[in-house]
């Protein structure tokens, strides 16, 4: 469908996916809602610098529910119920089990899965009473289709996303609400210099050269945001951001023993970078016969 004069919630919306999926909505003429944790008001000048209408902006914790009904009851008495849902909010924490802290599964929880969910009954049920159709947008991750090294945490949301996703797309086509579960890998946002990695000097010289690698084959936010776009006009329900993910998914459904493969080996060099990167006062992991702890140790002075 189409956003062109559209009601659309944005969550996140304050800066990268979230923003510029907000300003590629307004260019093709979008009324936003928009929220965020952050102040809103940069976001706000570039969605009308970008020809958007601003209905809403409003700054709240999507893990506050209480918060999110009320900006649902205003939206609603003011305007109506949304066109198009966009969950874009999230945030990020890696690390091995033995480095996780509770504070990390929780958080992830919290926002990456109650958040959407918080929206998601608060909002879609209007859509549905109002019987003009509609989308709702997921932005999950290429952790919520892959079993990717240190992403235990982050996959706990990610998948749970990803399964809300695959059921609401069966249970709201009969309302004419499509529903987009958006997978993105690299994408070269605020959150890659900041997210936490439990365990583990940012600073050391492994994790800088992981983290410039990552960069130099990530999406920007801008291509992230047209993708999403491209998948609610075409009625998408896997949207990826790069090819690389979308191939990974398609190896682990058609050659599982080559897909076991490539998560092993990749699973093996962030051992190893995390123990050459490890916090003086981080657990020391301990060496399993034949694994890559014992190689590693082998290998070791």
């Amino acid at each position: 469908m189409s956003v062109q004069g559209k009601a659309v919630l944005v969550t996140g919306a304050a800066s990268g996916i979230g923003k510029a999926t907000a300003v590629a909505a307004a260019r093709r003429g979008a009324r936003l809602v928009l929220t965020d944790l952050q102040p809103l008001d940069g976001a706000v000048a570039e969605v009308e610098r970008a020809g958007g209408t601003v209905l809403l902006a409003r700054s709240l914790d999507i893990t506050d529910l209480d918060a999110v009904r009320a900006l649902a009851d205003d939206v609603h008495a003011a305007f109506g119920s949304m066109d198009v849902v966009m969950n874009v909010a999230g945030t990020s924490a890696w690390g091995s089990v033995r480095a996780l802290e509770h504070r990390h599964w929780r958080t992830m929880v919290e926002v990456d899965l109650m958040g959407p969910i918080h929206v998601i009954e608060s909002f879609v049920p209007a859509m549905m009473d109002a019987r003009r159709g509609g989308h709702l947008v997921n932005v999950s991750s290429a952790a919520g289709l892959l079993g990717l090294p240190w992403h235990a945490a982050y996959s706990a949301a990610k998948f749970g996303l990803r399964g809300v996703s695959e059921v609401l797309r069966f249970d709201l086509a009969r309302y004419r609400i499509g529903v987009s579960l958006v997978c993105p890998g690299g994408v070269d946002t605020p959150l890659v210099g900041t997210v936490e990695i439990a365990g583990v000097d940012r600073d050391h010289p492994d994790l800088r050269r992981m983290t410039r690698h990552f960069q130099r084959h990530a999406k920007t936010p801008e291509q992230v945001a047209e993708r999403i776009l491209r998948g609610v006009e075409r009625g998408q329900y896997l949207v990826y951001t790069s090819r690389d993910i979308q191939a990974a998914f398609l190896l682990q459904r058609l050659c599982p023993p080559l897909y076991e493969l490539v998560m092993r080996l990749m699973n093996d060099q962030m051992f190893r970078i995390g123990r050459r990167a490890a916090h003086p006062s981080a657990p020391r992991a301990a060496a399993v016969p034949g694994g890559a702890e014992a190689r590693e140790t082998a290998r070791m002075p």
